[in-house]
């Protein structure tokens, strides 16, 4: 399973934009895409679906148990 940091890194990078430009474009603090790319644990989880639903995902709780079962498959 990709990280968050890997997932927000790669995507912002397919459409080319800087951290900055990303960071401007989501509405947030280039901090809260410094932090997310780093992979840091302290972040709002508010400002990381902000992030996210620039490509049109968000966090949401997932069961261990489905997550097992996927990896397995």
């Amino acid at each position: 399973m990709e990280s968050l940091a890997s997932f927000v890194k790669a995507r912002r990078k397919e459409v080319n934009l800087t951290q900055e430009e990303f960071a401007n474009r989501a509405g947030v603090a280039l901090t809260v895409i410094r932090k997310i790319e780093q992979n840091q644990t302290n972040l709002n989880l508010d400002k990381v679906n902000q992030v996210l639903k620039m490509f049109g995902h968000q966090l949401v709780p997932v069961s261990l148990k489905d997550i097992e079962v996927n990896e397995a498959s």
